[in-house]
């Protein structure tokens, strides 16, 4: 039985190679040779002929043994990837993949003179024999018999087919193969690799070799069989079927197969628009197609070593071994001038001789007129190159969005068994990829990359320390709601060429991907991955106005259930961003600002373990494709390297109330017939319950606000956006920003080694800046693109306020106070030196006054004067007793307040209060009213009368 991943052993056909080589090898000399062929072809064309001789009679029976049914497997046909027009709704081609550029044609889509050239110089009596040219054939024996080191053809166009098909069918089985011991266990080398024994390419050559060059005895078997599914053929389809799929099936030299990519690739134009001088070309070059290509500089052949010569001839000067009597022979007869003679065979010279062979045959059979012939012998050999469209160095524009597609197919299950299956089926299954590449963002994308961000050779010489640094810059958008990939850009020149793999300008990898899918290792998350602290807070019950102590100080320990409790034994401090002190606040404003020490605090309360489950339920992993690390204080804001696609898909879930899309780039995918095809399968799924999913958006937004610390990034076009940023050290930033439709992750840094990003400017910009105008030029035409809504509405359980006790720290030294207040949870104020009773330094007055407050309140302090005497309370004295209890206290300036009526027709006057009112400490200078009743207010209550009491 075969091994799994090896190749099978190509067994020899039942009763041909050892009956033939028998049979062949006893037959002596010229007559028996040539004898034995007309009787194995009269044999199967005409059966009643009657057989006598020995020899012959076991010829027949092995030629009667041989397979007979030849199945026509598909062509190997390229596999086309299509983006589609947002305009037109139609696919556009962005690049093809192939092993043999080949483009099926139907019957009546051939010029009629390119059978013709084909059939005259190849196979004139195709329409008359029976597979077989009987005659062509019987020179060819005497040839080889006459000791012809290879065995000659003068095979039919059925037996050429017959050939190609056999070719195509080796070709399509074509593995690599393994080296295997006497256990036929696979050998690997000291890495664990397998040995090759035979390359996929060695193994490919070998299959034409077998098919066009075996001599010998194992060359007459070749001949033999290809007779016999030659005649099978002719019993089952119609001429013109055979003559189109020979049509469809040839190589015209390198990777150029069948008649249609021949046309174009040779001489830019369509088999069915091919003129008489181009069809005579190819019809002489299909015989030996790498002899005679035309699409090489200067013209060239192949030879016998394998190595390029050049066949044109320099100035004019004819090249003496070509054969060019025709050309000599119009010159003779006056059809021609010299000067157009050298002119025709100025170029290609080798082709030349096998076109006007060609012509001269279709003149020949009549095909075409003498005129015709004249005016086709005249043309020199014009080429106007179209190469094929291969690789995704051809999808311009669009280049790394090719490369991850291509990624995809090469290593999804879905597309074959092995990655040697899979890398078959792009290359000759004949896909049709449409993908979910949207132009418009696509060409935003790129263009908002290309002005911003710096190749690296446009880096400022000297500015990246230290050496080597490689500086880089990628962008993705995804649609929230369905995952689908629409645009992926990059700073770097596309190539797959190890050659320039050491140039930092180029590169194949995708930056945006993975390891898997791009090739990538991903980045360091840095702020960003904050998303998956806020997530877990929200879960856990916590409120986004809940108070925390975000201010800079040593974070001893945080929980970890999943692998043990972590420690600071050295007592770290982690500081913030720019050299923040932190402060008293809320997850909104940790959120908004982007404080480290923020979510240390929320952390604090939480357990390391759990937050990785919520990066791992949003899709994120490692650039490795390992689950994330949260091992340390560092993990929580993304020392891990992930990649920009899961950060996009990240923030995408939020946005598309806590449902995770998982990335695609492909929509479907069709066989060359139009068949659907199973694509990878690619889900949806709730992985954050709605109320946290819009909890968090409503936190998220802030930090595109005004203030926000990607305030840079927002659009500002009226759509509601959410978003992060992130910044690793000197080496790393981010942007991550989501529409309700669409999220797009921005990062800008170093693929490897080191460079201060901070400190280095290209057109204005410093490099850890541009990170938002790239990402706000995305997004405005992904908010025209896409028209996003307004965010879900937060949950109030998770907005509420948190109510806490104020103290009261009145007459308590300042710093005691505000030690107090702080270990409280208040962010504290000092505030200027007030009147108060209170001894002088101390705290004087406290606004807001001790009680109830929302958490995470300022209070401000204000020290004492000691100048302070509180109001004593005089009401229900008499006005005078009132007035004089005042003076008494140490108020020098007091006089009447207002007065009000009394019905109880008294004559004393009463005090009713004081302003300002009792109990208010006030400097003693300070003017005090008092409020009092009367029977007579002396003009209607406005205030007292002078003189009265």
């Amino acid at each position: 039985m075969d091994r799994p991943g090896i190749s099978p052993t190509i067994k020899p056909m039942p009763d041909t190679k050892r009956t033939a080589t028998g049979v062949l090898g006893g037959l002596a000399g010229l007559v028996g040779l040539s004898a034995a062929a007309g009787v194995l072809i009269a044999a199967t064309v005409t059966p009643a002929v009657a057989i006598t001789s020995t020899a012959a009679e076991r010829a027949i029976t092995m030629f009667d043994n041989l397979p007979s049914v030849l199945e026509l497997d598909k062509l190997m046909l390229p596999s086309n990837f299509y983006a589609t027009d947002p305009a037109t709704g139609q696919p556009t081609l962005l690049t093809q993949f192939l092993e043999q550029d080949r483009t099926p044609v139907n019957f009546d889509q051939i010029s009629p003179v390119m059978y013709d050239a084909l059939l005259s110089s190849e196979d004139p009596r195709y329409y008359q024999h029976g597979g077989i040219d009987l005659i062509g054939t019987a020179r060819a024996l005497l040839s080889n018999a006459k000791g012809a080191s290879e065995t000659q053809g003068a095979s039919s166009i059925s037996q050429q087919y017959v050939k190609n098909v056999l070719i195509q069918k080796c070709e399509q089985d074509a593995k690599t193969v393994y080296k295997t011991d006497d256990k036929g266990e696979t050998v690997v080398d000291e890495t664990g690799a397998a040995v090759v024994e035979l390359s996929r390419d060695a193994v490919l050559a070998k299959c034409w070799s077998d098919a066009t060059t075996a001599d010998g005895a194992e060359g007459y078997t070749r001949k033999l069989q290809e007779m016999r599914y030659a005649i099978s053929l002719e019993q089952k389809y119609s001429k013109n079927d055979i003559l189109l799929g020979y049509m469809n099936i040839a190589n015209w030299g390198g990777v150029t197969y069948g008649i249609e990519s021949a046309a174009r690739e040779y001489f830019s134009t369509t088999a069915a628009n091919l003129t008489v001088a181009q069809a005579a070309t190819l019809a002489g070059m299909v015989q030996n197609p790498n002899n005679f290509r035309i699409d090489k500089p200067d013209g060239s052949i192949w030879s016998s070593d394998g190595t390029t010569s050049f066949n044109k001839a320099p100035d004019g000067v004819i090249d003496e071994g070509a054969n060019l009597v025709a050309l000599d022979n119009l010159v003779k007869s006056g059809e021609i001038t010299e000067e157009q003679k050298f002119a025709a065979a100025d170029g290609y010279t080798s082709t030349k001789v096998r076109q006007l062979y060609v012509l001269s045959r279709m003149l020949d059979d009549g095909k075409i007129t003498r005129e015709q012939y004249v005016e086709a012998a005249v043309w020199p050999i014009t080429p106007a190159v179209t190469p094929p469209k291969t690789g995704c160095v051809n999808s311009v524009g669009s280049e790394y969005f090719c490369q991850y597609v291509k990624d995809v197919i090469l290593n999804d299950p879905a597309f074959g068994e092995t990655r040697e299956d899979r890398q078959a089926l792009l290359a000759r299954g004949g896909l049709n990829v449409y993908t979910t590449l949207d132009p418009r963002v696509q060409a935003t994308a790129q263009s908002a990359m290309t002005q911003y961000a710096p190749s690296a050779a446009d880096m400022p010489i000297g500015r990246t320390v230290p050496s080597p640094g490689r500086f880089g810059a990628t962008s993705v958008s995804i649609e929230a709601t369905t995952g689908r990939i629409l645009a992926i850009a990059q700073n770097t020149k596309f190539s797959e060429d190890a050659a320039v793999s050491s140039d930092p300008n180029y590169s194949s990898l995708v930056f945006a991907g993975d390891l898997t899918y791009g090739n990538s290792r991903g980045f360091p998350a840095g702020s960003t991955f904050k998303l998956f602290t806020l997530v877990d807070w929200l879960e856990k019950g916590h409120s986004v106005n809940e108070t925390l102590n975000g201010t800079l100080h040593v974070f001893k320990k945080m929980k970890n259930s999943c692998e043990g409790d972590w420690y600071n034994t050295a007592n770290d401090l982690i500081k913030n961003f720019g050299g923040n002190k932190g402060y008293m606040g809320t997850p909104m404003r940790f959120t908004k600002d982007s404080l480290n020490t923020g979510f240390f605090a929320m952390a604090e309360k939480l357990d390391l373990c759990d937050i990785k489950n919520v990066a791992t339920r949003m899709g994120v992993t490692q650039g490795n494709g390992k689950e994330v690390s949260m091992t340390n204080l560092n993990s929580i804001i993304g020392t891990n390297f992930v990649s920009p696609m899961a950060m996009a898909e990240a923030y995408a879930t939020i946005a598309n109330n806590g449902v995770y899309c998982q990335p695609q780039a492909i929509d479907r995918i069709t066989d060359a017939d139009g068949n659907e095809l199973p694509k990878p399968e690619r889900t949806c799924s709730q992985v954050i319950a709605p109320n946290v999913a819009a909890t968090a958006a409503y936190a998220l937004q802030g930090v595109l606000a005004s203030g926000g610390s990607g305030a840079g990034a927002n659009p500002g076009d009226r759509t509601p956006v959410l978003g992060k940023t992130g910044t690793h050290e000197e080496i790393t930033t981010w942007m991550v920003q989501s529409s309700s439709r669409v999220s797009t992750a921005t990062w800008v840094g170093n693929v490897d080694g080191g460079g201060d990003i901070t400190k280095t400017r290209y057109n204005g910009n410093m490099l850890n800046q541009i990170r938002f105008p790239i990402s706000k030029a995305i997004q405005r035409t992904v908010d025209e693109a896409y028209p996003g809504d307004a965010f879900a509405k937060p949950d109030d359980a998770l907005t509420k306020v948190q109510m806490v006790q104020l103290p009261n720290v009145l007459g308590m030294t300042m710093d005691a106070a505000k030690a107090q207040l702080e270990e409280a949870g208040f962010t504290v104020e000092i505030g200027p030196e007030v009147d108060s009773n209170q001894p002088a330094g101390s705290v004087g007055a406290q606004n807001p006054g001790a009680g109830e407050v929302a958490g995470g309140t300022t209070v401000t302090i204000n020290p004492s004067n000691g100048q302070g005497i509180s109001i004593p309370d005089v009401s229900g004295r008499s006005l005078d007793d009132a007035k004089r209890a005042l003076r008494q206290a140490g108020f020098g300036n007091v006089s009447d307040g207002t007065c009000t009526p009394a019905n109880d027709n008294s004559n004393q006057s009463k005090a009713t209060g004081t302003n300002p009112a009792s109990g208010t400490v006030v400097n003693r200078n300070t003017s005090i009213a008092v409020d009092y009743t009367a029977s007579d207010c002396g003009g209607g209550g406005g205030g007292r009368g002078s003189g009265n009491g």
